[in-house]
């Protein structure tokens, strides 16, 4: 689905899939959001609230540290594996854009779609870890330490806001939640964490105290 706002009102172009999506703009012109129908709506701009906002972030919290999100965003450069975590088996290396290092690249194992069979490896076509220079490293970070880094362009991809709400929907975040066979899914369904993660960034983004 797209959304547009009037060049009045700062433009905002997101694109989400299900019934009816809340979409934030810093504007004080409101939002829009467009159900399955296809009609348009204002939607009242969310206000800042930290305990809403906290409160949010703790289930968004669980899910990145879940191994289906940690895993690859690992503090080093080799990729993490299975749900406890362990350091990738064959020793594959990030590589400066995330997609291996030399002949041993991701795509080599991790195809389209998931590999069937237990141990069998998850597939994507996007399938890499975050490149060499913007490592978006989950493992290790408190939940202040994530927040933060989650809201700084110079470690988030250079993300706004509306960025953010639209990665929710991105390919890989999706196939966290369609792991391979034999591997835990998240602590939350997706609409639970879209919902958490919208919440979070539309009340603040606050982080928590620690």
């Amino acid at each position: 689905m797209k959304t547009f706002f009037s060049k009045k009102n700062i433009k905002l172009r997101t694109f989400f899939e299900g019934t009816l999506v809340i979409l934030a703009s810093v504007s004080a012109f409101g939002m829009v959001a467009q159900n399955n129908k296809g009609m348009y709506s204002t939607v009242p701009v969310v206000k800042k609230d930290s305990i809403a906002s906290v409160k949010a972030f703790g289930d968004v919290y669980k899910v990145l540290m879940s191994p289906r999100c940690l895993n690859c965003h690992p503090a080093g450069d080799i990729p993490l594996q299975g749900d406890d975590s362990h350091v990738h088996q064959m020793f594959p290396k990030r590589g400066p854009d995330g997609k291996g290092l030399y002949a041993m690249k991701c795509a080599n194992c991790h195809q389209d779609e998931n590999t069937p069979g237990l141990h069998m490896p998850p597939g994507n076509p996007k399938w890499h870890l975050p490149p060499a220079d913007m490592k978006m490293v989950f493992e290790g970070k408190s939940p202040y330490q994530l927040a933060k880094q989650l809201m700084n362009k110079k470690e988030n991809g250079n993300k706004s806001m509306e960025d953010l709400i639209k990665h929710a929907d991105d390919e890989l975040v999706l196939a966290g939640f369609n792991p391979a066979d034999g591997l835990k899914k998240p602590p939350l369904t997706h609409k639970e964490f879209k919902k958490a993660w919208i919440t979070w960034l539309t009340t603040g983004a606050y982080a928590p105290a620690k």
